[in-house]
């Protein structure tokens, strides 16, 4: 019998279908010889610091850094699981061969490798590997399995990945919780998310400490149109005032004439991140609730897979456009936009189809399955990659730009105009055509010829420099994806992708974390960080923590591991030595630094985020208990006071005292000079030692 295993149960329902096995039993579907059954995401995960060393339990600044000698993993503690898995390993102990038919992505290949190592699956095991669920492509996933050992360097990037964050999270998040956290809120820190948050950070202390600075501006209308100095801007009002009494009551001279033909490529194919950004841009969804969206559109069969980096397509999808476009043209919203294109030969334009740039996964587009039962949400999103899937197939844009230069008493001025000669795939888009936006791009100028004159209007107009702006989700993401950089360009973009931090699949969990641990809130579209956020990021002084462009050399180490061009071990080696350096440093630090806590119920709003506060609360409680375990001892053994004789040794929150204290005894030893976890003979020892030096003096 052959077991296949799927992430989900209506995923697990599909390829039952398809491979026949249509009797359904409690946990799988079985018949024509296979038997289909399905996990609910992760089953599995990394062990907790306390089941590989005891001591490990208890947060202590000096059981810092945990770096188990071996990692392992366990079932995740929850009946549904426990039961699922239960019927997985059974199955799997008697199965001939084990297909994996988990997502086609780095997560999807560790979910299902631990399920299958938890359960001792000892057959051979093969890879389905598709990039849509429409049932031509399972059937020719079927076809075409392949053998496991094909992606261990993809699941070995994913352990690497699971395993570093764990390694950071686990150490930094202890770290400065105990250091800096007054046993308030547990101090989240994250490989991805830190770095995301400093980006937000120092974005709003860059517009905190901007200083405003006036500037002036010369122009000039010459028949109805706005010419401007070609010098720029005027850093003095003197300045400006001088060159503008240069033009005042001289005729305006047109001195050239230039008109020059362009072409404008469609826009890309979308990738995730892409994606998100449109959708942020022109519905206001957050990353969270375009993946959610997207991945529902790829479940009920009508989208590709969508956790992808690229905005290209493999040669092979050339042949399946016609199908994909007659499935999309079943709505009557594009079937005048595709008639065109039936009529003859579709392009097989290089900027979309390019084997070079698509390595798991092609950009995501259509499929072949036309789009019913769709939400108004989803109708969206799934419109969004319609249109772009049918306008790669366009014409490009032509367009004229008009450059007009002219002057007064040497004082040189220019204006610019842009004219549409032929829409080209413009006309997909034409219903999301913005009045303002069209006038800005389209000015198109009256006919100046070169030497002509007459009289104009010229003025100088007072500006102030403005602050960069806040980030949006759509921004963030951009920032994410280039590891902080400002890059417009495709090309550069798609250069500076391997170095982004955080994949496609998970940036949107990253942003949502921010906004559960109240490091971030959101005003409008703006993301702005609380006083909590900015506190934290001001007190990390490791820049390995927060950094997004060290934080993009780790990330693409990662990607370099799934293509064997980079070894696992290193990049787990290099991480504990880091994670020790960044241990050494706060532990030792002697700054008297605390972070503000804020509370969160009072900002939290709507009742999905008190769901999240109350959680947070619950977990923050259950931090503070053990710290307090730690910190707030009673009397800790019977060492006697050496300086009143009388009191005994107590542990308080940041030093050793005398219990005497109340009445006068002024014994104190900071934790600094002497650890709070020592033993009771090592702690004598220090008090003996303090005595002797006390009587010496």
């Amino acid at each position: 019998m052959k077991v296949c295993i799927a992430e989900k149960p209506s995923v697990a329902k599909e390829i039952a279908d398809i491979v026949g096995a249509k009797t359904r039993h409690d946990g799988y579907y079985e018949g024509n010889g296979y038997q289909v059954t399905w996990t609910f995401g992760h089953l599995c995960t990394l062990k907790e610091p306390h089941e590989y060393a005891p001591q490990w339990k208890s947060w202590s600044l000096w059981s810092l850094p945990m770096i188990p000698q071996r990692f392992g993993i366990k079932l995740i503690q929850d009946k549904g699981i426990e039961k699922q898995f239960g019927i997985i390993e059974t199955l799997m102990s008697k199965a001939e061969a084990v297909i994996n038919c988990g997502d086609a992505g780095q997560e999807g290949e560790l979910i299902q490798r631990w399920v299958m190592q938890k359960a001792g699956c000892k057959c051979p095991v093969y890879r389905l590997w598709i990039s849509s669920l429409t049932e031509e492509s399972i059937r020719e996933g079927f076809e075409n399995l392949k053998k496991q050992e094909d992606f261990n360097t993809l699941y070995e990037a994913g352990l690497s990945r699971a395993i570093g964050d764990w390694l950071l999270g686990m150490n930094a998040t202890r770290l400065y919780t105990l250091k800096y956290g007054q046993n308030k809120q547990v101090l989240s820190i994250g490989r991805v998310q830190t770095p995301t948050l400093a980006l937000i950070v120092n974005r709003q202390l860059e517009i905190d400490n901007f200083v405003s600075q006036p500037y002036w501006e010369l122009k000039t209308i010459y028949r109805e149109t706005v010419f401007s100095v070609t010098k720029g801007r005027f850093q003095t009002v003197e300045e400006g005032e001088s060159f503008l009494q240069e033009v005042l009551g001289i005729p305006f001279e047109v001195t050239d004439v230039s008109k020059k033909q362009g072409k404008e490529a469609p826009p890309r194919l979308f990738d995730l991140t892409s994606l998100q950004v449109e959708c942020n841009k022109k519905f206001a969804f957050s990353a969270e609730d375009t993946l959610k969206l997207i991945q529902s559109l790829y479940e009920k069969k009508v989208t590709t897979y969508p956790r992808v980096d690229t905005t290209f397509l493999s040669d092979d999808i050339y042949p399946k456009v016609p199908g994909i476009l007659q499935a999309v043209a079943f709505n009557s919203i594009y079937e005048p936009l595709i008639t065109p294109l039936q009529k003859g030969k579709l392009p097989k334009p290089k900027k979309v189809f390019d084997n070079s740039k698509v390595t798991d996964h092609h950009a995501i587009i259509p499929t072949n399955v036309r789009p019913n039962n769709l939400t108004d949400n989803e109708r969206k999103v799934y419109d969004l990659v319609a249109r772009r899937f049918i306008a790669v197939f366009y014409p490009d844009c032509k367009i004229a730009t008009t450059t007009v230069l002219g002057k007064v008493n040497n004082v040189e001025f220019k204006t610019t105009g842009k004219q549409v000669i032929e829409p080209g795939w413009r006309t997909v888009f034409e219903k999301d055509k913005d009045p303002e936006k069209e006038n800005e791009e389209e000015k198109v100028l009256p006919d100046f010829i070169k030497g002509e004159s007459g009289p104009h209007e010229p003025s100088l107009t007072e500006k102030w420099t403005q602050p960069p702006k806040l980030y949006t989700e759509a921004t963030l993401l951009r920032a994410m994806e280039t590891a902080g950089k400002l890059v417009d360009d495709d090309e550069l973009r798609d250069a500076l992708k391997e170095n982004g931090i955080g994949r496609p699949s998970t940036r949107a969990a990253i942003i949502e974390t921010l906004f559960k641990r109240n490091y971030i809130r959101k005003e409008r579209k703006n993301l702005i960080p609380t006083s909590t956020g900015i506190e934290l990021i001001q007190t990390i002084q490791d820049e390995l923590l927060k950094s997004a462009e060290l934080t993009g050399i780790w990330e693409n180490k990662l990607r370099k591991i799934e293509r064997s061009e980079y070894n696992a071990r290193n990049f787990l080696d290099e991480l504990k030595i880091m994670v020790t350096q960044i241990v050494n440093h706060v532990r030792n630090d002697s700054a008297n630094r605390s972070i503000t806590i804020q509370d969160t119920e009072k900002i939290e709003t709507n009742k999905a985020k008190k769901t999240d506060t109350k959680k947070k609360s619950k977990n923050a409680n259950s931090v503070k208990k053990e710290i307090k375990n730690q910190r707030l001892e009673s009397e800790i053994n019977e060492i006697i006071c050496p300086i009143c004789k009388q009191g005994k040794i107590l542990k308080g929150k940041s030093a050793y005292g005398c219990s005497n204290w109340k009445n006068g005894c002024t014994f104190r030893i900071n934790f600094s000079d002497c650890p709070p976890d020592i033993s009771t003979e090592e702690l004598q020892k220090v008090v003996e030692k303090y005595n002797t030096e006390r009587n010496e003096e």
